[in-house]
């Protein structure tokens, strides 16, 4: 165990080991129901790893992608819960990416007001970005995670095995938010993006942002000041990710373009763009501010006046601040 994300009643530890998704018993309490939620990317070898220690669980896979965050697949997981007859005292996995995550925790918030689910993310993304920290969600009327509930997991395993099940893409897509971390928190993930070697180092990477990310969530979980800073790049990055669909843009790239228009010191800027581009992330997007700009006015860190972000001025260092729309829109108009 590498540490336990300390929340009072509410602490759970975070394993951060090559195999642990082959080792969950007897670190969860595994014999009782488990709803064991996926979906039909992730490898049928993890998916039978995990099942083979549920003597007692029930498989539920999903569609790949963003349509499963849905109020229709979180109604599917009560029910098949329901089916099965669950009770408060048992347990929902979540095996897979971001979507998984969010989705499973949602669903076990509400469950009979709440089971214990534990995470079990399985790409960079997912590990780095909503693996910690309790933040359920699914998606709405076209706006991301507008719906949802902090409900914290028991435990969440980080297994770096999973990374090679990834697409090479999908793999550089999570370390986007890794760049995120560097960015604002921890100056060290930069200068290991720019090592020649930098492969070599991605359990490193993956583990000082989880945890500088465990940190922030320990000061402050619900989100009243610290742990806005962790929306970096996603202010604008969630209005691309809205207006960019037809052009396939995954969530980290989104969110690296997004970082771009608040980093307000041009070396680090022009550091960060070099950074994207050895990782394979892309720095342009080709895609109409005007509906960047009419997503983003949907953006749950608003409040009718204007919208918190985070903003960069060196590395490792953020500030917050509040931009009201007129500021905020010729911010997405002038382009990165």
């Amino acid at each position: 165990m590498d540490r336990i994300v300390s929340l009072g009643a509410r602490s759970y530890p975070l394993y951060i080991e090559r195999g642990s998704l082959g080792a969950l018993s007897p670190r969860v309490d595994l014999h009782r129901k488990v709803l064991l939620v996926t979906d039909d990317g992730v490898p049928e070898a993890l998916v039978r790893t995990v099942l083979a220690q549920c003597p007692q669980g029930v498989l539920e896979v999903l569609p790949q992608g963003e349509g499963s965050k849905s109020f229709d697949a979180a109604q599917a997981l009560c029910a098949r819960m329901l089916r099965e007859n669950f009770t408060r005292g048992d347990l929902a996995l979540a095996l897979g990416g971001g979507v998984i995550g969010d989705l499973t925790g949602f669903a076990a918030s509400i469950y009979m007001r709440g089971i214990d689910y534990v995470g079990l993310p399985t790409t960079t993304l997912s590990q780095i970005d909503s693996s910690v920290g309790g933040k359920t969600a699914i998606n709405f009327q076209g706006v991301k995670n507008i719906v949802g509930a902090f409900h914290q997991p028991r435990a969440v395993f980080l297994d770096a095995d999973a990374f090679s099940t990834l697409p090479r893409r999908h793999f550089v897509n999570g370390l986007a938010e890794a760049l995120k971390m560097g960015l604002i928190l921890d100056p060290v993930i930069l200068s290991l993006f720019e090592r020649e070697d930098w492969e070599s180092h991605v359990e490193e990477i993956v583990r000082r942002a989880v945890l500088a990310k465990a940190d922030v969530v320990e000061r402050d979980e619900t989100e009243q000041g610290e742990r806005r800073s962790l929306n970096f790049g996603h202010t604008i990055g969630h209005g691309i990710e809205a207006a960019a669909e037809m052009h396939g843009l995954l969530h980290g790239e989104c969110v690296g373009l997004g970082m771009l228009y608040f980093i307000e010191n041009e070396a680090l800027r022009q550091r960060t763009l070099r950074i994207l581009t050895r990782l394979g992330l892309p720095t342009r997007a080709d895609v109409d501010p005007e509906k960047v700009y009419a997503a983003l006015v949907h953006d749950k860190k608003g409040d009718g006046s204007g919208v918190r972000v985070v903003v960069v001025d060196a590395p490792g260092h953020y500030i917050l601040r509040k931009m009201d729309y007129a500021a905020l829109r010729a911010r997405v108009f002038s382009g990165v």
